[in-house]
């Protein structure tokens, strides 16, 4: 005789409310984070200048955090049966993020407006932190873990505008 619980594939691991809420927390992050990865590989393709190559790299690096944050906050959403839409129209219309200008960026405004950008992700990212605190602790987990990746990131680049 069996024991084991039986529960429907659909139902979500969580109390509806308690998903609800870390999707409403999670998803701007999200959008953020596919903001600053298509702003950043835009700048890794078009700096010039002193400090081409650590500047170029740090880029690409930023590029992936970017994308791989937005993966793990986006599929904590969806394992709790919501759904995410960061469509390309979606992150546009939602991002706090400057777009980059067209064309070659001298390496220090591409790193100002890319450092602007990891700014922007961090106080939504710090925000969900704040929102998920009792709510959700693994989604918080999620959270934190982002932010203590974009905050490196930030100085890494940083570092690169002090004089």
């Amino acid at each position: 005789m069996s024991t084991a619980v039986e529960t429907k594939a659909t139902e979500a691991p969580v109390e509806a409310n308690v998903a609800d809420a870390v999707a409403r927390a999670l998803g701007p992050a999200v959008i953020e984070l596919q903001a600053l990865a298509v702003n950043g590989k835009q700048a890794h393709w078009h700096v010039r200048g002193d400090n081409f190559i650590s500047i170029h790299e740090l880029l690409d690096s930023v590029v992936d955090h970017g994308r791989e944050f937005a993966d793990l906050a986006a599929e904590r959403i969806v394992a709790l049966d919501r759904p995410v839409d960061a469509r390309i129209a979606e992150v546009a219309a939602h991002t706090s993020q400057l777009p980059l200008p067209a064309g070659f960026l001298p390496w220090r405004d591409a790193v100002t407006a890319v450092v602007a950008g990891l700014d922007a992700t961090l106080a939504v990212v710090r925000s969900a932190i704040k929102e998920l605190d009792g709510v959700d602790l693994a989604s918080q987990d999620v959270a934190i873990e982002v932010e203590r990746g974009l905050a490196k990131d930030r100085w890494f680049l940083a570092a690169h505008l002090d004089k």
